[in-house]
């Protein structure tokens, strides 16, 4: 029987890393858990064979129900009647399966119903479930929203609303608006606070929302009468049982078509302030901003594996004179490549996902009781961490589920130009994955102060340090990336040191890729000294860094201050 889990040994592995037994100990809190739920880990152990059990149930609903019903969810797809949605049938067995399955809030505390499920394995999750229907997992994965309800929210929200989404009920976070996209300080939805009825009421029209017409709503709204920046913004909760919001309409997408991405207007909608006012784009919004990015760029690694499948297969069965395609140099470069941009793309995104476990544990772990001096340094650490590689994990593995949904096509040929086979599927879908929760252009921006503190190369020399004992025959890859090292570090001094902000955001693109795939070739270079999985993919990967990284330095240096005026429109 097929599994998307166990079918892809990659993904246990990652699963299985040694940065898991801090994860487990701080999620976990001594296992107290234990004494008042059944299912709770009594121990390390445990909990990593219940992750495993979690994630084989996932695997299994992935390919026996959600890749079979992608086909035609994608083309019935959903449909707006009386201001509201209809999901394509496929979608709502998909939905009835995955609650029946407990797969809901699985991050959540077991006292809401949830699974507590640390990051990693909530977000290998969503890889499955993206590589089975990128546009089930658009709906599937806005649980993750109740993170940012649970972290933000009271202890009597939490109750109300969490306990819902772990029992099946969905959620949406309401943010763009037709003149708010990228820049949400301009978000005018109005929030007025009623003293006779003691709530807020909401009006106004959001904007590309996905699965708008959801359960349970994060909504940003202008709750400062005559503010027109951030600091006039806050978050609010509202709950559809209370009515006074309609989808005016769905729009009509290249991809992703099973989930509904909505036009609402709100008209007198009841709702609640979550947290404090003022704070809903400066703290709230970014916090979740960071969840949803790390959610794309794991659905973008579903996307890449797809892609890849779909890609092998096809060049395993089609015959061109006289033997299969896969044996033409031309077509087997193609694939060895894309299995090398995904195997580096999920290095990069399970890094991040630890790292945001072991901060966000601590951050909770705060809560409870007042954290040791080495607790705080090792937050505060890793949050940085996570800040750091948030954008390089979403902007480059979004553009890798691109480049690889392109060659796939372009393996299958002519037919993958037609809607009889699975890859003008993925290449439709992909295409979004560079442009929601922040375009890459979005990602450089907030990568380019860690090129310019030098950050992103403190990480590579300490990674090159941490693989200073690599395996004989991986030494002579070791020794290039110390090369490739060298010379990202003398690119970024040659544009710092031109003390031109426009010169540095003119090559900020550049300077940022090539830490990416400097970061990305050392976490793989480390995965492959652990496992033979990876032995080709690091080999290829760390060429194609070399390459390209060699490209973009050849381009700065060849740059000077008087061209920053040639790219400009």
């Amino acid at each position: 029987m097929a599994n998307y889990y166990n079918d892809t040994p990659e993904l246990k592995f990652h699963l299985n890393n040694p940065l898991m037994r801090r994860i487990v100990e701080l999620k976990e809190r001594n296992f107290a858990d234990a004494k008042e739920y059944d299912y709770a880990p009594t121990d390390f152990e445990d909990a990593m064979d219940n992750y495993n059990r979690v994630m084989e149930i996932v695997g299994e609903i992935c390919a026996e129900t959600i890749a079979p019903n992608a086909e035609g969810v994608d083309h019935e797809g959903p449909v707006c009647e009386n201001n509201r949605v209809r999901y394509a049938s496929g979608t709502v067995e998909n939905l009835d399966i995955t609650r029946k399955a407990g797969l809901m809030g699985m991050s959540m505390p077991r006292r809401f119903g949830g699974l507590n499920l640390p990051t990693v394995p909530y977000i290998m999750a969503a890889d499955m479930v993206s590589s089975a229907d990128a546009g089930f997992e658009n709906l599937w994965g806005l649980q993750d929203c109740a993170e940012t309800l649970y972290e933000f929210g009271n202890e009597d929200q939490r109750q109300r609303f969490i306990s819902r989404v772990c029992n099946g009920e969905t959620m949406s976070m309401d943010l763009t608006e037709p003149d708010a996209g990228s820049d949400l300080q301009s978000v005018m939805l109005k929030a007025t606070y009623s003293e006779k009825d003691n709530c807020w009421y909401l009006n106004g029209v959001k904007r590309f929302i996905t699965n708008g017409d959801a359960d349970i709503h994060l909504v940003l709204a202008r709750s400062e009468e005559g503010t027109h920046d951030g600091r006039g913004l806050s978050m609010f909760i509202y709950d559809k049982r209370n009515g006074g919001v309609n989808v005016r309409r769905i729009e009509n997408k290249l991809g992703i078509k099973g989930s509904p991405t909505c036009e609402i207007v709100y008209k007198n909608a009841k709702a609640e302030l979550c947290g404090e006012r003022k704070l809903g784009l400066i703290k709230y919004v970014m916090a979740l901003m960071n969840s949803a990015r790390l959610g794309i760029a794991v659905q973008s690694a579903g996307i890449s594996q797809a892609a890849y499948n779909e890609a092998l297969a096809y060049a395993n069965d089609r015959k061109q004179f006289g033997k299969s395609i896969i044996e033409f140099s031309a077509v087997s470069e193609m694939l060895v490549t894309m299995k090398a941009k995904l195997d580096a793309a999920r290095a990069i995104i399970y890094e991040t996902a630890r790292y945001v476990d072991i901060y966000k544990s601590l951050d909770d772990i705060s809560k409870e009781r007042k954290l040791t001096p080495e607790e705080r340094a090792e937050g505060k650490k890793y949050s940085k961490m996570a800040d750091a590689l948030t954008p390089l994990s979403k902007g480059l593995g979004s553009e890798f589920a691109n480049q690889n949904a392109y060659d796939c096509i372009q393996v299958h040929g002519g037919s993958g130009f037609m809607k009889d086979y699975t890859c003008e599927r993925l290449y439709r879908d992909a295409r979004i994955t560079s442009i929601y929760e922040g375009t890459t252009q979005l990602q450089v921006v907030a990568a380019t102060r860690y090129v310019t503190t030098g950050f992103y190369l403190e990480m590579i020399r300490n990674l090159e340090a941490e693989t200073a004992s690599v395996k004989a025959e991986l030494q002579p890859l070791r020794n290039i990336l110390i090369n490739i090292t060298n010379e990202y570090e003398e690119t970024v001094k040659e544009v710092v040191e031109k003390e031109s902000t426009e010169y540095i955001e003119l090559h900020a693109r550049r300077m940022v890729e090539m830490a990416g795939y400097t970061i990305m070739s050392y976490l793989l270079l480390r995965d492959a000294n652990n496992c033979n999985l990876f032995d080709k993919s690091v080999e290829v990967f760390v060429k194609f860094t070399r390459a390209q990284n060699a490209q973009r330095a050849a381009f700065i240096k060849n740059s000077n201050l008087d061209e920053i005026n040639l790219y400009k429109a």
